[in-house]
């Protein structure tokens, strides 16, 4: 992969990852806010500055180190997580579900607006490609940041959210793997697991429902 391309791809991602990355974490601090606990809001992590919300590691220095050094095959980051004190939750179990749902939905909202901007700018008659693929990229950035945090394993919003559904019992036994819960991750990542059973096939039925939802405006435009 040459330099030229290779400052292409960072050009045409950067945007939509800092959308994606800022309105998640930003929402799962207002959710939080809104059923009982400020404590993002003390912290100034309620903003849609994407300064507030990058881990120099996480978010700049792990992906471009495995962009590289996979040519692009492999790629992972993350943000710095909003801090969210479940016990001043006005009822922890419960609105625990809400704020874990907030930033995964935050990217499927996401995704479908680049989606719409997609069909507005070709029905527009443009026909600038890096415009195109940067709404190409932000629909792929979205759905994979919506797939990948659902992922039923905690300290991922999928595992918080399943915590929050299951009786006390099973709750509590799940709970107890977050300490090692990023490493199972990622050890599931690195071997495929994630990707074939859970990421590729939940992107696919989103991105299959994305396309139906917006069936009436596609034929509108066109």
């Amino acid at each position: 992969m040459d330099f030229a391309q290779i400052v292409q791809t960072v050009t045409l991602y950067a945007i939509p990852v800092l959308f994606a990355i800022t309105l998640h974490e930003a929402a799962h601090g207002y959710v939080a806010r809104h059923y009982g606990d400020n404590t993002a809001e003390q912290m100034g992590r309620i903003t849609l500055n994407p300064i507030s919300h990058i881990d120099p590691l996480g978010t700049i220095a792990m992906p471009l180190l495995l962009y590289f050094a996979t040519s692009g095959a492999f790629l992972f980051g993350y943000a710095k997580p909003v801090p969210v004190n479940f016990g001043r939750l006005r009822n922890p179990k419960r609105d625990m579900i809400w704020v874990a749902l907030a930033g995964p939905g935050a990217n499927l909202i996401q995704a479908i607006a680049w989606a719409v901007l997609f069909y507005v700018l070709v029905a527009a008659g443009v026909e600038e490609p890096f415009f195109l693929k940067m709404c190409e990229a932000g629909l792929k950035v979205n759905l994979v940041m919506y797939a990948f945090n659902l992922f039923p394993l905690p300290p991922l919003d999928g595992g918080r959210i399943l915590v929050g559904l299951l009786p006390w019992k099973q709750a509590a036994m799940v709970s107890r793997v977050e300490p090692w819960g990023f490493f199972i991750v990622m050890a599931l990542v690195i071997t495929g697991v994630v990707g074939t059973l859970w990421l590729l096939p939940l992107m696919s039925i989103t991105q299959s429902t994305i396309q139906l939802l917006l069936t009436p405006l596609r034929m509108l435009l066109f």
